[in-house]
């Protein structure tokens, strides 16, 4: 049974069809880290005032809800970018759909089990099913169904959606799953002409989309001919008079083949994903369809403390994910950045060297502060969870948790985005000398020193000066109790 998304992306059912082009194309030797292959809007992106986003509005299915922010907001349309919170009921089922864009969705919470059909791979998975039939025929019947492999997903993972991969996800939790998506537009897999992308995505209404799918507007005969199919399936197919939404509820559990791996297990297969990943990075030659597109990772547990990159026990710690830890990113051309900031906890002021980015927050509470390349504050406000922030490129932002802390995800429109820190190890400041920071700012040596140095040796979470001082003093008091 089909549904469309009511989302201006027009996501639709994915008919399938063989892969075509280079797999150079999809895995690259290299890629300019500088650059994004996006199409841009075209837009003078500058902005007085940012603001933090909530949901628009909400269209309710049968088992569960779809939200939708402000795609209308020039926030939005400047970075191309497109989101929508789903929030999936126990045994609800997200009917397949493929999307015209690229994009990425992080599970806020919740576990389940999800499909994405690449075309032109086989289906490896097989199961044998017992069919019992009316009297006066045989009692029963096997059959075999083939299908392609079916990830388990959770609380914390980020699952990378390619345009045009046909996707589903089913909740077979006991709470609900809360998915938040993030499409992005400008990226030149969505090759519609500027004008015309810009009045598919903006310029339908919900209403128009509902109880539709690709398949309604074929012709019934025809199509059930091309399916192989008779008339009435083929208008159930249709989803004619359909009015469960996108979201429906399966009556029984789902039947599903798939794997079920400890978390040892996973573990070592993500240690294993990412010596082979480094191993297909140092190949400039492009191997067959199979091994570089069919067995690609296309989910990764971000909340993963193992996989921090930058981690400080007083202040927090800071995972990314980009192409080189996450393949298929290279497909979508996004990255992610997860950060957990403790109680009053600072992350360094940066900006973003090569992307846009959008921070949702998850948990707690923060004081955060937005400035323009120009050096205008547009944003100074406290975030709290469920909100959406939009930090364009060069704009510079500073963060600081309130007591309770501060958990956020920032997606980003770049598979390899970077970021310019202002403060701390490997800063600009680090990188200037002291002479030219004390004539800059007409300030002494010294306090050039101490604008350089002072947290020379701390990286992206800061523990703030007056913790910072009591902890130290701790420290001294325990060593001079310890001499004693």
């Amino acid at each position: 049974m089909a549904t469309t998304s009511f989302s201006r992306l027009s996501i639709y059912f994915c008919v399938l069809v063989l892969c075509h082009g280079s797999m150079a194309q999809l895995f690259g030797p290299s890629i300019n880290p500088w650059n994004s292959p996006r199409q841009g809007s075209f837009r003078e992106c500058r902005f007085d005032r940012l603001q933090a986003f909530e949901p628009l509005r909400k269209v309710r299915s049968e088992a569960g809800v779809t939200e939708y922010f402000d795609e209308k907001n020039e926030q939005f349309q400047c970075t191309g970018t497109f989101v929508i919170r789903r929030v999936i009921e126990p045994q609800g089922l997200l009917v397949p759909r493929y999307n015209n864009v690229p994009g990425v969705v992080y599970i806020v919470q919740g576990r389940g089990s999800m499909g994405l059909t690449f075309p032109g791979c086989p289906a490896t998975y097989q199961q044998q099913f017992q069919q019992f039939l009316p009297e006066g025929q045989s009692q029963s019947q096997k059959f075999r169904d083939e299908h392609q492999k079916i990830h388990q997903f959770r609380q914390g993972d980020i699952v990378a959606l390619p345009a045009g991969v046909a996707h589903w996800f089913y909740n077979e939790g006991d709470t609900p799953v809360v998915a938040l998506y993030v499409f992005d537009i400008n990226n030149n897999a969505n090759q519609l002409e500027q004008g015309k992308r810009e009045q598919q995505v903006y310029g339908r209404s919900i209403e128009q989309h509902y109880g539709q799918n690709i398949f309604s507007g074929f012709n019934v005969e025809l199509l059930s001919e091309a399916l192989g199919i008779n008339t009435v399936a083929a208008k159930r197919l249709q989803s004619q008079n359909d009015q469960r939404g996108e979201i429906i509820r399966v009556k029984n559990v789902l039947q599903l083949l798939k794997p079920t791996f400890t978390q040892q297990q996973e573990q070592a297969q993500s240690q294993q994903e990412v010596q082979y990943s480094e191993e297909q990075q140092t190949s400039t030659r492009c191997n067959g369809l199979e091994e570089n597109f069919c067995t690609i990772k296309a989910r990764l547990n971000i909340e993963n403390p193992s996989r921090a990159d930058s981690y400080n026990p007083r202040a927090g710690r800071i995972t990314r994910l980009n192409s080189q830890k996450f393949p298929i990113l290279n497909l979508v051309q996004m990255s992610a950045t997860r950060v957990n900031l403790y109680q009053n906890a600072i992350f360094s002021p940066f900006w973003n060297v090569n992307a846009h980015s959008l921070v949702y927050v998850i948990q707690g509470r923060a004081r955060v502060q937005v400035v323009s390349n120009l050096g205008r504050t547009v944003f100074n406000g406290v975030l709290r969870p469920g909100q959406l922030l939009i930090i364009l490129q060069h704009y510079a932002v500073l963060k600081n948790a309130e007591c309770e802390g501060f958990q956020y995800i920032a997606f980003k429109t770049n598979a390899n985005s970077m970021v310019s820190h202002l403060a701390g190890k490997n800063s600009i400041f680090r990188a200037i000398p002291v002479d030219v920071l004390a004539n800059a700012y007409r300030i002494s040596k010294e306090e050039a020193r101490s604008l350089k140095n002072n947290r020379g040796e701390e990286h992206g979470a800061f523990v703030p000066r007056f913790q910072q001082q009591s902890y130290l003093a701790f420290l001294n008091e325990s060593e001079s109790k310890t001499s004693e």
